[in-house]
Formats: structure tokens, sequence, C-alpha cells
């Protein structure tokens, strides 16, 4: 079964990205898609702790070290790119001006629920922090995850048994085996990995999948 490698699924993220969107990225496989963004392409990127316009990292040893992602990793600014205070910031996600933001997963389930905080309890998490805020103030969420974890439990599920982050606002999930729009309480299979079939896929999903696929793309 072949693969996609965090560059691939980030380079797929970019592609749906629309010209003229203002968007957030997540910490973790998220902050790639500012990598592969069509150069021809006009797309904003916003990061809550102050910026808007937010370019690629820096070369090596060229880093800002006040110049940073929400993730504290070194990034660029943009012609034209502005800076914040992080209230204005958040002001800018609650008051519905960010059109899209691609977050990590620990859970989706079938309904669009998502967990990416907390496993629950013991966890070292302190808190939800601007996840939650993002989910209900941005218009649309996309999640850049693995299919699963690392001892191969599915992350899609029929219910989510982590602490959520938001009920019912993930629109589509971007993983190393497939692409799924979550609509209507369905989740449907837009594209898959090559070389994965859809029983393959389902195998690796505990919520029902919809195959939307006449043929295998890639």
């Amino acid at each position: 079964m072949n693969k996609m490698n965090r560059d691939q699924m980030a380079q797929r993220v970019a592609r749906d990205i629309p010209e003229g969107a203002y968007v957030n990225l997540g910490i973790g496989l998220p902050t790639l898609v500012a990598n592969h963004l069509p150069a021809d392409r006009e797309v904003v990127l916003h990061t809550e702790n102050g910026l808007l316009g937010m370019g690629p990292p820096p070369p090596l040893n060229e880093s800002d070290p006040e110049l940073i992602n929400a993730g504290k990793q070194p990034v660029t600014a943009i012609a034209g790119a502005s800076y914040f205070h992080h209230a204005d910031s958040f002001a800018m996600v609650r008051g519905g001006h960010i059109d899209i933001c691609v977050l990590g997963a620990m859970q989706v389930s079938r309904h669009g629920d998502l967990a990416n905080w907390s496993m629950g309890e013991g966890d070292a998490a302190p808190a939800v922090g601007g996840a939650m805020d993002l989910v209900f103030g941005v218009r649309t969420i996309y999640i850049a995850m693995t299919h699963c974890t690392s001892k191969g439990a599915p992350k899609i599920v029929e219910q989510c048994i982590y602490p959520l982050t938001g009920a019912g606002v993930v629109s589509r999930i971007y993983t190393d085996l497939a692409i799924i729009d979550v609509r209507e309480g369905e989740l449907r299979v837009l594209q898959r990995a090559p070389g994965v079939d859809f029983a393959t896929l389902q195998r690796h999903t505990q919520a029902p999948l919809v195959d939307c696929l006449v043929s295998r793309t890639a």
C-alpha cells in the first residue's frame, strides 16, 4: 500500500485553496501547506500570534527570532504583510474573516466532530487553546493528518472518544490514504492514494465510507 508522505499531503491541500483566500495553518503538518501554494495564486496566510501575510520558512541561518508562527517556527513575511496584537488576531478569527483553516487531528467523526487537543484524562495538554476559536470562527475547516495512529488505530471514527474541539465543524479530511468530504453525516471519498483500493481504505476507517469515485485517481 502506497501512502502519501507529508509533503504530498500538504501539496494536495494547497491545490484546493482558492485564489484570494485568507487561510490559517495549524501547528504540525498543516504548516507545510505554505511551502506548496502555487506561485501564481494569491493566498494570504494568517497566524493567530499576530501576522497576516505569512510567507514560507526562511533559508537556513536566515531566520528572525521575532518572526515566528503560532507553533514558534521561523517564518517570513510577504510584501504588504501586517503585524497586530494577539487580541486583534482573534477578533479576525471570531469575526468570520478567515476563509479556511487547516488543522491536525487525533480523531474526526463521520459527522465532522473534531478532537485535536487532548487524549483525555492524564493528557498533559493544559487547554484547548486557539483551536476552539478557529473551528467556530473560520468558514471552512480542513484536516490534514495520518489516516491511522502509530499503532494502526483508525483516526476517522464513528464517534470521537477524546474531548471535542468542536462538533460538526470539519468540511474535508486529507490523509496519507485518501481525501474525504464530510457532508450530511456521510464520509465521501473523493480521492485515494495510488494503490489504495476502496476496500483497503474502509478497513483502515472505523466509520462507513461512501465511494464517490468511478475509478481510482491519484
